[in-house]
């Protein structure tokens, strides 16, 4: 019998690689003659370079870039030497978890230590670049990425601009002269799970920038300063690519990747899944089982459970998800190729008892299901 175990993290508890190990664990005590197979997962937020590195038997490498505010902060990126793969996740540098709650700033965060892990990656020879772009802290439409590689905006007195979206609202030139001539012969590939534009109603400074500390008055002005960014840039480069849906990702930085690097836009656990080769892993399996912090309707718009289970569906093997929560609507996966889902907590507890305890409710649930497995497999 072989069993594929692979689960994105759970938020402020443990990893992937953490939460497959405890699954993994659970599922021994009762299938002992089980090969069971750890493919820790992520969807393009944090976690997704380390999931890949785990997966793929990659490098992780670590250097010290600047933060969202321009604090000095110790980052990882991932490196899969034989296919010169470069894995950069820009909340690892440009990250809302590196920002404490009250000292978030959406006017002035900035994208530039995500643009130095990038130098590094392309220092290091790299020929593909995956972007993953989930849980930013900027607003910055990724001028700060691209200043880091070498693009200078200049306000009206031909001075570089501050830091942060809001000052691109003075932009008067850019200047793409110095910018890094290597990144013309890369494949960028931006993992991302959503689908906004740049800018307007349904744009990265409405839909994101209130988590990211802005008030509704700093929404409209870093809305305006975006969009006057996208003049400018649509101008340079002689096309208009706001409107492209996944430019509106993390405060914009799909922005910047498709117009300065003509990135292409693929769901994070798609990516995910091809470099960590689930698909040959999943062949030939009896049973597949995946998880994730919180398992509702949400979890369909491109989260790992939904990419996992498409993988196993292609095979005909069967999926079951452990999750911390069952949220609201979690049956509507049912219809997706889910085929039962269990949430972990046995009783009341607390989110804080649950988090803390987390790797013994995984291996408790994951022998409980496997038990079961095993029943229902009698003759």
């Amino acid at each position: 019998m072989k069993i594929v175990i692979a689960p994105d993290s759970f938020k402020d508890s443990l990893d992937a690689a953490g939460v497959a190990r405890a699954i993994a664990a659970g599922l021994a005590e009762a299938l002992p003659e089980a090969e069971l197979v750890e493919c820790p997962m992520a969807d393009g937020g944090e976690g997704t370079m380390e999931a890949i590195v785990a997966a793929s038997h990659g490098q992780l490498r670590r250097q010290t870039v600047r933060g969202p505010l321009g604090q000095n902060v110790e980052a990882g990126w991932g490196w899969l030497a034989e296919s010169r793969t470069a894995i950069i996740e820009m909340a690892q540098a440009s990250g809302i978890q590196l920002v404490p709650s009250g000292q978030r700033d959406a006017c002035r965060s900035s994208t530039w230590g995500t643009g130095e892990l990038m130098a590094a990656a392309l220092a290091a020879g790299a020929q593909r670049i995956v972007l993953a772009i989930g849980g930013s802290a900027t607003n910055d439409g990724g001028s700060g990425m691209l200043r880091a590689l070498g693009l200078r905006l200049l306000d009206a007195d031909d001075q570089p601009l501050e830091e942060g979206g809001l000052a691109l609202a003075r932009l008067a030139r850019i200047d793409a002269g110095d910018l890094d001539p290597r990144l013309a012969e890369v494949q960028i590939e931006v993992a991302a799970d959503v689908d906004n534009p740049l800018c307007g109603p349904n744009g990265a400074s409405a839909i994101f920038g209130p988590q990211k500390g802005a008030n509704p008055e700093q929404v409209q002005a870093l809305d305006q300063a975006l969009s006057h960014f996208a003049d400018h840039c649509a101008q340079l480069l002689g096309e208009d690519v706001r409107e492209f849906p996944g430019c509106g990702a993390a405060g914009g930085m799909g922005f910047a990747a498709k117009a300065f690097m003509g990135a292409q836009f693929r769901p994070g656990v798609e990516v995910v899944a091809e470099l960590a080769g689930l698909d040959a892993l999943v062949k030939g399996a009896d049973l597949v089982i995946t998880g994730e912090g919180r398992f509702d309707a949400q979890t369909l718009r491109g989260k790992t459970p939904m990419g996992v289970a498409r993988v196993a569906k292609r095979h005909g093997v069967p999926v079951v998800v452990l999750a911390g929560t069952l949220g609201e609507g979690y049956q509507q996966l049912y219809a997706q190729g889910i085929d039962a889902a269990f949430a972990l907590v046995s009783g009341p507890m607390s989110l804080e008892q649950a988090c803390a305890n987390a790797a013994t409710l995984l291996q408790a649930r994951a022998s409980d299901i496997a038990r079961l497995w095993r029943s229902a497999k009698r003759p």
